[in-house]
């Protein structure tokens, strides 16, 4: 079956309609059947993203309104403003911050992998799998991969304190 080019947002229109106080995620692509996933994240004036690492995914970045800065792992600090585009390779650490009229970004990446839990070889497989409700992002629903998030790598969210 052949899948139909048609709009899916406005990005505009949809910063235009969001409260002013929104933050996080303000869309998402949802579309059934598709092979990438996209998100519209604002973070208010001087919000940040801690530092995180995505193991599995790269992640384009683009900056639609205002401006930051993005910390490397190494240590550098890459300045965000509109229009600029960022590779975020996986395995990289990086942690974002909001500049004092707050940040707009488009990510896009590839479709997550659904969560697999696989035993180790040889192992009992009986009983309850292990609850990780202490690692999906309260805002947006994400599963970290991290085993003791702080911030949610999707929307920027801080995970309750443990």
């Amino acid at each position: 079956m052949n899948a139909d080019p048609r709009i899916l947002a406005v990005l505009d229109t949809l910063l235009a309609s969001a409260a002013p106080d929104e933050r996080g995620a303000l869309w998402q692509l949802a579309e059934p059947g598709r092979e990438l996933d996209a998100n519209l994240v604002r973070l208010p004036p001087d919000a940040e993203v801690g530092e995180h690492q995505e193991d599995v995914l790269d992640v384009l970045l683009v900056v639609l309104a205002g401006a930051g800065s993005v910390r490397a792992g190494d240590g550098r600090v890459l300045e965000l403003a509109p229009s600029t585009a960022l590779w975020l390779p996986r395995t990289s650490r990086r942690a974002l911050a909001a500049g004092p009229d707050g940040l707009v970004y488009l990510t896009v990446h590839r479709r997550r992998p659904g969560l697999a839990i696989k035993p180790p070889s040889g192992a009992y497989e009986g009983g309850e799998g292990p609850c990780m409700l202490d690692r999906v992002c309260p805002e947006c629903g994400r599963l970290s991969q991290d085993p003791a998030p702080v911030f949610c790598s999707r929307c920027g969210e801080r995970f309750p304190e443990r």
